[in-house]
């Protein structure tokens, strides 16, 4: 299938002051709209877009839940917070929160909802009867490929990352927003991006980008006008691939779907654990009943004691402490469990959270103070505090066994 593009101007056009890309491939015509996802401008562009052009089909960058939770923010109260923590899933509801954290922070600067001109998009559009597209991969398998993606260091990064943009009171100015839709900054600041760490980049852009071009492709009828509207920072990835001209695009769709496989060394890490606290305690008991026992009791009151500490600091309740001490020396000996499950599971039981909670949940954690406060943030910390201090008690118990053998 050949591609031309028939506007590209330095290196792009412009639409009521937003960069734009038009491109034919075959007998389809994109356009591509690049916005800022907090951004006045974006907004006023996307209307006035689909309100002066004919298009046969619009296209965004959500996914299904992205999209849900735009168009039906009130769905917050719905969450099964025990199923979350259960699952296992509580850090991607803590990253989520994080995320929306920081774009209400912003939004609050400049008086405009976290993706509103996706929402324009869809309301617009589907109030002339054009057909709405949901392009993006979904945000959770995103984060989970780029954090299987990259080592320990930048794994860190990304949470440090997460955790600042949750807490950070930094302005930024309107200017320097607008600033990030023209073609020559965005270039040169996801280059020094895929500098730092490439496979970081290239799960969170380079394959975002190949995957909504394939979504495209495959979603668009022959001879249709389409309209995509996506963040500026993908319009070059985007039009290159649409294009033919990604050279490195040889991933399938279903492969950019999968979930990364488990971390071999995370669980290399956890069984070494297991093998070197029950060895510890062999040798501990081989040494004498009270040499063991003095060994058990330590790893008990340590993962115990530590557990219950990082729960306490979490705000939890006495009952929650209460778990946390007592799974604790039992779940780091199951590399399937947590004590932040058990500790997390009883707050949630406990102090059951309410409608109010999932309602002031957004605004809460955008600072310290509210993630205490909220009952759903709070048990997220239970969760993760008491897992934490946790692992601290797992390395005492070491120092304290090789301390013994010495």
């Amino acid at each position: 299938m050949s591609a031309e593009a028939t506007v590209d101007t330095s290196p792009y056009a412009a639409f009521d002051g937003q960069p734009l890309i038009e491109l034919q491939v075959g007998d389809i015509a994109y356009t591509l709209l690049g916005t800022a996802h907090v951004s006045k401008a974006s907004v006023d562009a996307v209307r006035h877009l689909i309100d002066t052009r004919a298009f046969d089909q619009v296209a965004v960058e959500l996914d299904e839940h992205r999209h849900h939770s735009l168009m039906q923010p009130d769905d917050w109260r719905q969450v099964d917070l025990f199923r979350i923590v259960r699952d296992g899933k509580a850090g991607m509801l803590a990253a989520n929160l994080a995320l929306g954290a920081y774009q209400r922070r912003l939004a609050e600067q400049f008086g405009v909802e976290p993706g509103a001109e996706l929402k324009a998009a869809c309301v617009e559009a589907r109030a002339r009867g054009i057909p709405v597209s949901l392009i993006d991969r979904d945000v959770g398998l995103t984060l989970k490929r780029a954090y299987a993606a990259v080592g320990f260091l930048d794994k860190l990064s990304i949470v440090g990352g997460l955790v600042a943009s949750a807490i950070s009171s930094d302005e930024i100015s309107e200017e320097d927003v607008e600033k990030l839709k023209q073609g020559d900054i965005l270039t040169n600041t996801f280059d020094e991006f895929a500098r730092q760490s490439k496979p970081l980049h290239h799960a969170l852009i380079v394959e975002r980008d190949r995957y909504m071009a394939r979504r495209l492709k495959d979603e668009s009828q022959p001879g249709a006008r389409v309209l995509a509207v996506v963040g500026a920072g993908h319009l070059k990835g985007l039009s290159q691939a649409l294009e033919g001209k990604d050279a490195g695009d040889t991933q399938p769709l279903e492969e950019l779907r999968k979930l990364p496989p488990p971390g071999i060394w995370g669980k290399v890490f956890g069984y070494a654990i297991i093998a070197l606290l029950v060895g510890g305690f062999a040798w501990g008991f081989s040494q004498g009943l009270d040499v063991g026992r003095d060994l058990l009791s330590f790893y008990v009151l340590a993962t115990g004691g530590f557990a219950a500490l990082g729960a306490l600091l979490a705000g939890g309740h006495p009952l929650s402490i209460v778990a946390a001490f007592l799974s604790a020396p039992l779940t780091v000996l199951h590399p399937a469990l947590a004590a932040g499950m058990f500790s997390a599971g009883a707050e949630v039981w406990i102090r059951k959270p309410r409608v109010a909670d999932f309602e002031a949940l957004r605004d809460d954690v955008k600072q310290w103070s509210g993630w205490w406060r909220n009952r759903v943030a709070r048990t997220l910390l239970v969760f993760f505090l008491t897992n934490a201090c946790t692992g601290i008690g797992v390395y005492l118990t070491g120092i304290e066994f090789v301390r013994r053998l010495s």
